[in-house]
C-alpha cells in the first residue's frame, strides 16, 4: 500500500525563521510544532520536511552545517516524542549560486523534485498527501503532484497570505501554525 504523506516545509513552518539560518545553536521550534508531528506520527503519516537551502550555493554554509541543523532537529523534535521520517533539501540556486550549485535544477521549489523523490523513495501516494509551508512556493511545489495544500501564518506566511489576493488558485486551507495544520488533516480522513 502506498503511504500518506505531510511535506512540511522547514524554515518558517517547523522552526523559527531567522533568515539563512547557518547554526544548529539558532534552530528554534515554533511553539506546537513538535505536538503537530506527533500528531501526524500517530496518524501513521509519513512526515518528510523538503527545504530549500540556498545559503549553500551563496557560500554562506555548507552542505554538512546543514545535516548539522537537521540532526539538530530531528533531536529537538524526538525529544518531544515526534520524528520526521526523512528530510530534503535542495542546495542550488539558479542565479545566486557559486560553483556547482549554480543551476537550474528540479529540486528547489517550487519545482516538485524533493516530492518526486520522495514518494520514489518511501512509496507515497502523491494524490493522498499534503504540502504545509509558509511560502507560495512551498505550495507550488505540491500542486504540481497533486497533494493538497495548507499555508499556515507562520514565518513569511502573512506576507504570501496578501500575495494569494490576484493568483488563479489558493491553498486548501490557511492554518495560524503547523498545530493547527495538522489538526486539519486529520479531520479530512
Amino acid at each position: 500500500m502506498p503511504n500518506r504523506c505531510v511535506f512540511l516545509d522547514r524554515d518558517g513552518t517547523i522552526n523559527e525563521e531567522v533568515n539563512y539560518l547557518s547554526h544548529p545553536k539558532q534552530l528554534r521550534l515554533i511553539a506546537g510544532a513538535a505536538a503537530a508531528i506527533k500528531l501526524l506520527n500517530q496518524a501513521e503519516f509519513k512526515v518528510v520536511v523538503v527545504t530549500n537551502q540556498a545559503g549553500i550555493a551563496r557560500g554562506y554554509f555548507t552542505e554538512q552545517t546543514v545535516r548539522e541543523i537537521h540532526q539538530a532537529l530531528e533531536r529537538m523534535l524526538g525529544e518531544q516524542g515526534a520524528a520526521v521520517d526523512a528530510i530534503y533539501y535542495c542546495p542550488h540556486h539558479p542565479a545566486a549560486g557559486i560553483g556547482v550549485y549554480r543551476q537550474e535544477c528540479n529540486c528547489r521549489k517550487p519545482n516538485p523534485g524533493m516530492l518526486e523523490r520522495a514518494a520514489r523513495e518511501l512509496n507515497i501516494d502523491l494524490g493522498e498527501s499534503f504540502v504545509v509551508g509558509d511560502k507560495i512556493s512551498d505550495l507550488e511545489a505540491g500542486l504540481a503532484v497533486g497533494c493538497r495544500n495548507i499555508l499556515v501564518q507562520t514565518g513569511y506566511g502573512l506576507e504570501s497570505t496578501n500575495e494569494f489576493s490576484g493568483a488563479a488558485w489558493r491553498p486548501e486551507y490557511v492554518a495560524d501554525n503547523l498545530l493547527e495544520a495538522a489538526r486539519w488533516i486529520l479531520k479530512q480522513w
